[in-house]
Parts: structure tokens; C-alpha cells; sequence
């Protein structure tokens, strides 16, 4: 919707498309750059004032995250846009399945640190 607002003080004026497809192309590489920023530094201020005894759970939440971007990766690789674009979905899909795998795999052993080592004690026969 952005893309169709005009600009200044006409800004319920159309801009015509030929203008409307110049400004879309720098604009949302841009938009989506100041996204990409914004979200690694929110991202690294979250993670960093973490406490120790949260980063188990952390670890689960990041795990479910990684299974969005896996969708997205296979929406990219089905679409068949171009060859590129399946090489980047399926290098994205192989990456986000690993880094699911693995944060399984570390939680699970993080998991396994709190489980105590002695026996069970058995209950008391009557």
C-alpha cells in the first residue's frame, strides 16, 4: 500500500507505476537492510541480558523460530523463481534443519545437567 501513497504534501495523490516500480526496488532493499539491522541488534541485547538459568528454555524458543525459517526456505526452494533462488532456499533449508538439530541437541544435554545422579528413592512397602 505504501508503494501507491504519494509523496509530500500529495500523499493520497497515486504515484503512477513507472515511478512507483524505481522507488519499490531501492526502497524495500532499504526497508528490508534497516530490518535486518534492527532485528540482529534487538536480537543480541535480548540474548545478552539473559540469565544462565533461562537459556535452556531460550534454547526451545529459538528452536521453534528455526522452524519458521525453515518453512520460509522450502516456500522459497517450491516456488522455482529462478535457479539462484532454489540453490539460496535449499542452502537455507540445510542450514535452518542443522541449527534445529543442533540447538535440539544442546538443549538436551543441558537437560540432562539438571537430572540428578542418584537412584530413586523407593517408596516405603506397607
Amino acid at each position: 500500500m505504501s508503494g501507491l501513497l504519494g509523496r509530500g504534501g500529495d500523499w493520497l495523490q497515486p504515484i503512477p507505476a513507472e515511478e512507483r516500480g524505481k522507488m519499490n526496488s531501492s526502497s524495500a532493499l532499504i526497508n528490508a537492510l534497516f530490518i535486518f539491522v534492527l532485528a540482529g541488534f534487538i536480537g543480541f541485547e535480548v540474548i545478552r541480558r539473559v540469565s544462565p538459568l533461562l537459556h535452556t528454555p531460550l534454547m526451545s524458543l529459538t528452536n521453534a523460530l528455526d522452524a519458521i525459517a525453515v518453512v520460509g526456505a522450502i516456500v522459497l526452494v517450491g516456488e522455482h523463481k529462478s535457479t539462484l533462488s532454489t540453490v539460496f532456499g535449499f542452502i537455507a533449508v540445510v542450514a535452518a534443519t542443522s541449527n534445529i538439530v543442533g540447538g535440539f541437541i544442546i538443549t538436551d544435554r543441558m537437560l540432562k545437567m539438571f537430572k540428578s545422579s542418584r537412584p530413586a528413592a523407593k517408596p516405603a512397602a506397607k
